[in-house]
């Protein structure tokens, strides 16, 4: 039999069902986003949580929402492009940034809610397993559920960090080990100190050393910033301590106050009656005294 081409016909056209304009812009998982915002009947209007996490090529946006008719509604949000303010100014979109922005959007969150004195969360970082336990006669924790979008959750991804980040600083989310750096699928067994390594940048540290004796000219081209900004493999991990105390010392977000704004205009503001009223009189007193000078 030879080649038939397939002819798309009348009736696959009537029966031809359109997708959501998000889904053909392929920017959301309507499989994942309809679990994620489904709320239980007997819960009422109960908001559903979401811990959104999303990178871009230099920041990291960290948000708390959850889903109305109209739309999403933004509780709080934290991004990697704040973390400068404390003290943190290069690779802001690796691991232990995306740590850093989870734990101040945690912050941030408890302290809107008055919750930041109960749930302290995990103060001494040690890469294991961190989910909060509600208080007796206390508000409980707040719960969130982490909303990775179009992420492939490949077991070290840096949605993981993020998420982290976020349950370290008091945020209930439901997580295992099974994706954080350190867990090995075969034996089933996770290393919570490989993982306490790439929330403090370590990893990055030690790739830092291996560079710097395979080729220096290389390392101070890749790492030039790092060097700029005075972090060394030595004390990397003493940085990002800091960060984590400055973070959790002052989560609140700053604002930038008013910008003077020069707007640009390319046409003739609109006049008022008044002006346009005396604009006609001069007009008009210029073409009298026009006339009186070519009479004399």
């Amino acid at each position: 039999m030879g080649f038939v081409k397939v002819v798309k016909n009348k009736a696959y056209f009537k029966r031809f069902q359109t997708k959501f304009r998000r889904r053909r812009e392929g920017k959301t998982d309507f499989y994942a986003r309809k679990r994620l915002v489904t709320q239980e009947k007997n819960k009422y209007n109960t908001p559903k949580y979401r811990l959104i996490v999303r990178f871009t090529n230099k920041d990291i946006i960290c948000q708390v929402a959850y889903a109305r008719i109209e739309g999403d509604v933004i509780v709080c949000a934290a991004y990697a492009h704040e973390l400068p303010r404390y003290g943190l100014k290069v690779g802001l979109t690796n691991y232990a940034a995306a740590y850093c922005t989870g734990l101040l959007l945690a912050r941030r969150l408890m302290k809107k809610y008055n919750l930041d004195s109960l749930y302290q969360g995990q103060t001494e970082v040690d890469g294991e397993e961190y989910n909060v336990e509600a208080l007796d006669d206390q508000p409980g924790p707040f719960r969130a559920f982490l909303d990775v979008g179009l992420v492939r959750t490949t077991t070290g991804a840096r949605v993981f960090g993020a998420m982290k980040g976020a349950a370290d600083g008091g945020i209930d989310i439901p997580h295992s080990t099974k994706r954080f750096p350190g867990y090995d699928s075969e034996s089933g067994e996770f290393s919570a100190d490989v993982h306490r390594q790439h929330i403090f940048g370590l990893h990055v540290g030690e790739y830092m050393r291996k560079l710097q004796e395979e080729d220096d000219e290389l390392f101070k081209k890749q790492f030039s910033q790092y060097i700029k900004t005075g972090i060394t493999p030595d004390n990397i991990e003493a940085t990002y301590k800091k960060i984590h105390a400055a973070i959790r010392a002052d989560p609140e977000p700053k604002s930038r106050g008013p910008r003077e704004v020069k707007v640009k205009r390319w046409n003739r503001a609109k006049m008022t009656k008044a002006q346009r009223e005396d604009r006609v009189k001069q007009k008009k007193a210029a073409h009298m005294k026009k006339l009186q000078e070519e009479d004399d």
